[in-house]
């Protein structure tokens, strides 16, 4: 037994449990339009394999991946700009735990009336959702930096500049890469949301698409199909970081 499954075999049961589980339940029910069994949602993936991965899959990619980037822009932006200046951190702060609080099934309407059913709709979603755990994260990551270390390095005449990059940005990097970990997700469910809320074409939308033509198994493809790109970046993400800062292994 290789040390991967011998280190994995816990999770590995429980998703089979689960799915064992899901598959008897929903079996035992007998209502394929309310709950679809994994089988069923796995035959129904396969025969919309084709509308899904060359229309749907693409767009909302496309929408995802252009909602990370402004993210990943601002949120490091504003987390710098914080962390120099304490004036802007008390400016900044709660204007970004406001747009929090702004319910998106209420906003993602009016981002299509004002911008209509093209990317730039949704790609606001996304970035309304993503924005903020990147700048928290990694904010918090620039503060973490221990006072006596900064002290000492002035000591031996570092400037602010020559701390900031020598000093605050390798000990935020764990945080930026927790924060992109977090932000994978959330622009993925940011933009089905805004192709569910109003879309001409997305993964989102053709979810809501079958669930009007009470096709279960059709709603819940898209999202296993969503799912599964997720894990795959997260996953390419969790690499990158392990080569990066071999350090935080070892520690």
């Amino acid at each position: 037994m290789s040390a991967y499954f011998k280190r994995n075999i816990a999770p590995i049961l429980l998703v089979l449990i689960l799915f064992l589980s899901w598959q008897i339940l929903a079996a035992g029910m007998n209502a394929a339009y309310i709950l679809p069994t994994p089988l069923q949602i796995l035959q129904r993936l396969w025969e919309l394999r084709i509308p899904l991965l060359t229309v749907h899959m693409p767009a909302t990619m496309s929408i995802t991946m252009i909602g990370l980037l402004i993210s990943l822009v601002l949120g490091l932006g504003f987390a710098v700009l914080m962390d120099i200046s304490p004036f802007l951190q008390r400016t900044l702060y709660p204007l970004i735990i406001t747009s929090q609080t702004i319910p998106i099934t209420a906003i993602a309407p009016l981002f299509v009336l004002w911008f209509g059913y093209g990317i730039w709709s949704k790609v606001l979603v996304t970035v309304l959702i993503t924005f903020f755990p990147i700048t928290i994260t990694v904010y918090d990551g620039f503060r973490g930096v221990s006072v006596e270390t900064s002290e000492l390095l002035q000591t031996f005449g570092a400037s602010k500049r020559d701390i900031f990059i020598k000093l605050k940005i390798p000990t935020a990097l764990p945080s930026f890469f927790s924060a992109i970990k977090m932000a994978i997700p959330m622009s993925i469910i940011g933009a089905a949301i805004g192709e569910w809320l109003g879309a001409q074409n997305g993964l989102g939308y053709f979810s809501r698409r079958m669930m009007t033509q009470l096709d279960g198994a059709g709603v819940f493809a898209p999202i296993v199909l969503l799912s599964l790109v997720a894990t795959i970046l997260v996953t390419i993400v969790v690499f990158v970081e392990r080569i990066s800062i071999k350090w935080r292994e070892k520690s």
